[in-house]
């Protein structure tokens, strides 16, 4: 019998609540891809070190814009910081982003610095805006450069616990609430925030390789190795928690799991067991493995590394997107399901989010033309060699 209560037909956390989640899992995990550079010295990141800051940075800026979007009066979001109210969850996850962006902000400002500086000498419109950023301090020595990089590092060093607070806090939000079953699990925060590093980190590679090819670069070899390596571990192990979630709910067998295996094996079935796991994860998880421990070919090893970090940004989707509209699919009466697919041209229908998505991108783009986010790259042999010949 399909009894859903009539308060339950419509789904009331549409597409800009899965895409809220998105977002801020990219802030988090193209973070987490500096840090290892700035904190641990991890010299192979070098290429995409600045990237990956900036990405953090212009993500972090439109994470909130989903919920806003779905607000009824997003002008009246601002009261909920004007306004403390420490038992609202909502409200603690205000103030973590607000702590976080100013961190970010703040390690921009050091680690770029010098070359804000190289624009604002340069004069015109981004010299003046640059001016602007460096509150018209151009002084840089010797000994403002190395103070420059150990604030960085103690900013990055810092940012790691709050990146980890921030998408692992958008993970409670939805494991908290006891009253659904497919939510109400102790795992659900880890499993947001390591899922949130892999799409990080998989943004990163697949921004690199587009970067790189608009530009005619050659991507950095060891650089984009060391990536892959990182974005193995971490699909594995997210990839791993979200199984060992579900599997233990299975064992226990308890009155919720008569539901639940319905939602799973009827409504979700294709989305989740189909896409996320059997081809979002499988596929990546071959790829990745036989890059990491075979001596392929560059082009080999590189095509299989991008190929995999493209479909893992598309099963990280899938997976806030099982969590947050799955969750909504089942009845409180334990003994129906209601159905949900997004509009097109809707307030909060998938041209809204696929604007919402993009305009990151763009901001980057607008972005490295004022300062670079990428060290100065060599061009493909061949691409050389004709340039050689051409000025010959």
């Amino acid at each position: 019998m399909n009894f859903v209560f009539p308060n339950e037909v419509n789904v009331t956390w549409s597409v800009m609540i899965v895409l809220y989640p998105y977002i801020t899992g990219l802030v988090a995990g193209a973070f987490i891809v500096s840090s290892l550079y700035h904190v641990f010295g991890r010299g192979e990141l070098k290429p995409v070190a600045r990237f990956s800051l900036a990405s953090a940075f212009v993500f972090l800026l439109f994470a909130p814009l989903p919920l806003l979007v779905h607000l009824g009066h997003p002008e009246s979001s601002y009261r909920m910081l004007a306004t403390p109210n420490f038992s609202s969850a909502m409200a603690g996850f205000g103030y973590i982003y607000s702590t976080y962006l100013i961190l970010v902000i703040l390690e921009i400002w050091f680690v770029m610095r010098g070359d804000f500086i190289l624009r604002a000498k340069g004069g015109g419109f981004a010299g003046m805006l640059s001016k602007l950023i460096l509150l018209g301090n151009l002084n840089e020595t010797e000994a403002t450069r190395h103070a420059d990089h150990k604030i960085a590092t103690f900013l990055a060093g810092l940012g790691i616990p709050l990146a980890c607070l921030l998408h692992g806090y958008v993970g409670f939000l939805f494991g908290s609430l006891k009253a659904n079953p497919w939510w109400s699990t102790a795992l659900m925060f880890v499993i947001f925030i390591f899922s949130a590093i892999v799409s990080g980190i998989s943004v990163l590679i697949f921004h690199y390789f587009v970067v790189a090819r608009i530009n005619g670069w050659k991507v950095d070899g060891m650089c984009v190795r060391s990536m892959g390596k990182y974005l193995w571990g971490f699909m594995i192990i997210a990839v791993g928690l979200e199984l060992l979630e579900v599997m233990s709910i299975a064992y226990k067998q308890t009155e919720e799991w008569e539901i639940l295996g319905r939602l799973i094996s009827e409504k979700l079935f294709f989305s989740y067991v189909v896409m996320q796991f059997g081809v979002l994860s499988l596929v990546p998880f071959l790829f990745l493995s036989i890059a990491a421990l075979f001596r392929l070919s560059e082009r080999v090893a590189h095509t299989l590394i991008w190929l995999s970090a493209t479909m893992l940004l598309g099963q990280v989707l899938l997976m806030r997107w099982n969590v947050v509209v799955g969750g909504q699919l089942l009845s409180k009466s334990m003994r129906g399901f209601t159905d949900y697919f997004p509009g097109i041209w809707e307030k909060e229908g998938i041209i809204t989010a696929l604007v919402i998505f993009t305009a990151p991108f763009l901001i980057l783009y607008l972005f490295h033309r004022l300062v670079p986010l990428f060290p100065p790259a060599a061009k493909p042999a061949a691409l050389s060699a004709n340039t050689e010949h051409q000025s010959t």
